[in-house]
């Protein structure tokens, strides 16, 4: 039997990625919903739909700076003072001149009615006097005080916002399963809302696993290696929306392990450990968290998944709240491709987000490239949009340069198990990786 025929028969007793997260998935609800403060929903996903309790504007009220009037007063009444060009350079128009019976800022609240050739001094959001139905613009006028000409005539309700306008109460703001970005805590306030019930983010705990690895702000010397590993999962996962808590290292002592992982189940919905996930004599992981008691299977189940690059990951629960436990390699690149493919989706699930993988385009390849039978591959990549529409997407460093190559992308192109090559020109799945959810 050939290499290639060995290597294609070995990956055939892998389990099938897709096959594995559903698994993996099916077994993860949502977080129990919480009722938030308007300042803390940020970031958070809508447990329930959210109905606007008042409109939005409360009241007619200016929206620009200017002079409140009504519009039949400058449109063809009022005292005419001559024919003279418009300031905006179109044509020209009467000038039309009212008393300035006073002046309304943001903070008035007595309710006041316009007599027939008079107006109000109003600055934008100020409430709108009673039968006004337009705002001059400032610069439309001469700017006067106790009287004021004005220039250019605009039409019938220019400058004027109505009550429930943009948002009548009882519109439908947002649907159970959104993300709250910045701009809809300002819907909400705007229409009365104070609080509202969110997943929470999911607290997720990483902990770097191995007797070689030290702290980071040195180089690695024989038989040490750097953590770069809990550091990278942490801002990985903070991107995702989690709170992110890295717990530094644990030597390979199974006590220790046992211990550290028991005391974060006090704080964690999510645990995810790097390192120890082979079957070599220093894979403490999984040596630990698979071992059989009491004739029953271990907490963790270690499972090969048709993954390219990094194939043994594990998934099950620990402590006595059987928290969720994610178990990736040590190799830094695997990991971050595992975070990708197994963790964040949990993070996503776990925070009631929809959906849970990042979002994928169809791209053209601009280079031919090889990939391993029987894996599916995860390699990263350029995007970019073309002129005419549509994606090109340019390979980077792949496999064992995996990390160099994450460090440049904005994608990872997807290979399935049965594509051994790809040529340029041809149509590939590409993972956007600068899009946040």
């Amino acid at each position: 039997m050939t290499a290639s025929a060995d290597a294609e028969a070995a990956a055939n007793e892998l389990t099938p990625l897709a096959d594995y997260l559903g698994s993996v998935l099916r077994r993860l609800r949502a977080l129990p919903p919480l009722d938030l403060d308007l300042t803390q929903a940020h970031g958070n996903v809508l447990a329930e739909d959210v109905v606007a309790p008042h409109s939005f504007p409360a009241f007619d009220q200016a929206a620009v700076d200017g002079y409140a009037a009504r519009w039949e007063d400058i449109s063809g009444g009022g005292r005419s003072m001559g024919y003279v060009p418009t300031q905006s350079g179109g044509p020209g128009g009467r000038i039309v001149r009212l008393n300035v019976v006073g002046d309304l800022g943001a903070a008035s609240w007595r309710p006041v009615r316009l007599t027939p050739g008079a107006c109000f001094s109003v600055a934008a959001g100020a409430p709108l006097p009673l039968t006004a139905d337009v705002v001059v613009p400032v610069e439309w006028t001469d700017q006067g005080m106790a009287a004021v000409e004005i220039f250019s005539v605009p039409k019938r309700g220019y400058g004027v916002r109505r009550a429930g306008e943009e948002l009548p109460a009882g519109t439908l703001l947002a649907r159970a399963g959104t993300y709250v970005s910045p701009a809809l805590v300002a819907v909400f306030a705007a229409t009365g809302i104070g609080h509202v019930v969110v997943r929470p983010s999911p607290r997720v705990v990483i902990v770097a696993t191995g007797d070689e690895l030290v702290d980071v702000g040195r180089g690695s010397q024989p038989g040490q290696t750097v953590d770069a590993n809990s550091h990278a999962l942490t801002a990985a996962a903070a991107e995702v929306g989690a709170l992110a808590y890295r717990v530094g290292i644990c030597d390979d002592d199974p006590d220790g392990l046992r211990g550290l992982l028991e005391d974060q189940t006090l704080r964690a919905d999510l645990i995810i450990t790097t390192g120890g996930t082979g079957t070599g004599p220093g894979d403490m992981v999984r040596r630990v968290l698979s071992r059989r008691e009491g004739g029953r299977a271990g907490p963790v189940t270690f499972t090969e998944v048709a993954l390219y690059p990094g194939t043994s990951l594990g998934f099950g629960t620990v402590g006595a709240e059987e928290v969720p436990v994610v178990c990736l390699p040590g190799d830094t690149g695997s990991a971050l491709i595992g975070f990708e493919v197994l963790a964040r989706p949990a993070i996503n699930l776990l925070a009631g987000a929809e959906p849970v993988f990042r979002p994928s385009v169809r791209a053209h390849l601009l280079e031919t490239i090889s990939s391993p039978a029987g894996l599916r591959e995860f390699r990263p990549a350029h995007v970019a949009e073309r002129r005419g529409g549509g994606y090109t997407v340019q390979p980077l460093n792949g496999g064992p340069y995996t990390l160099s190559g994450l460090a440049e992308a904005n994608g990872l192109m997807v290979l399935g198990e049965r594509v051994t090559s790809a040529a340029a020109g041809s149509t590939v799945d590409v993972l956007l990786l600068d899009r946040r959810r």
